[in-house]
């Protein structure tokens, strides 16, 4: 396909539109060839570590073994979490990880908007300690990467390989979207990629202790977040595709 630049102000739409990918990594590999062809320095990865992220993680040290991948470190993290980062560190050391932290600490956030945001309003807790790091970790980049598939949710469905994403003011590339639970799975397992010991336990999508609970086999692979509330997105991806 023939190189072309895309920006937030003139996103015309996505260039792979209508692309029926054949190979191995259901266009996966194809989108990120064109990511970093297109964008070089300018694109960032946000990952949150997850099953799907491991996969990302992957795929783009093959194209770019330097990337930026940001994690958006909120302090309210699993430890397997932060050991699958050291872990991944070692494998890829070219990789420029880089662990994002909101402007609060936990302790100014409580004595600034009371204890336990989470729980009163888990809205504006994900808007301080991940849209708003998201934002700054985002400022003059013209694209960045998301682990995004359709199968994830309804939300989710409609995504694209290639977005206009109006929460960031930028172009969001999806490489996953075609992408099963199972084609995640069975590419790290073919590849012996590290993973969250988590997902072993029934922790299918994994965020911050406070609002990530185990589930059962039903539901989709958003199940056992926020649970209890009508929440289902932390707002990262809820404006803009």
């Amino acid at each position: 396909m023939e190189n072309q630049r895309l920006l937030y102000e003139n996103f015309t739409g996505d260039p792979f539109e209508g692309l029926n990918p054949t190979d191995a990594t259901k266009g996966a590999a194809q989108v990120l060839d064109w990511a970093y062809e297109t964008y070089g320095e300018s694109v960032k990865y946000a990952c949150s570590f997850g099953a799907e992220g491991m996969v990302l993680i992957d795929l783009i040290s093959k194209v770019k073994e330097d990337a930026e991948i940001v994690f958006l470190d909120t302090d309210l993290h699993f430890q397997e979490t932060y050991d699958l980062i050291d872990k991944v560190k070692k494998r890829y050391p070219n990789l420029n990880i880089i662990m994002k932290k909101p402007d609060l600490t936990l302790e100014e956030q409580g004595k600034e908007h009371g204890s336990a945001l989470w729980k009163r309003q888990p809205d504006q807790c994900c808007f301080i300690r991940k849209i708003k790091p998201l934002e700054d970790a985002l400022s003059g980049a013209e694209a960045w990467i998301s682990g995004l598939r359709r199968e994830q949710s309804p939300s989710r469905s409609n995504t694209n390989f290639v977005n206009k994403d109006n929460r960031f003011k930028s172009v969001k590339v999806c490489p996953l979207i075609h992408w099963t639970w199972d084609d995640v799975w069975d590419y790290i397992e073919q590849n012996n990629l590290e993973y969250n010991d988590l997902h072993d336990q029934g922790y299918p999508s994994i965020g911050c202790i406070p609002c990530t609970a185990a589930v059962g086999e039903q539901g989709d692979s958003r199940a056992g977040r926020w649970q209890g509330s009508s929440k289902t997105e932390c707002g990262l991806h809820t404006t803009g595709n």
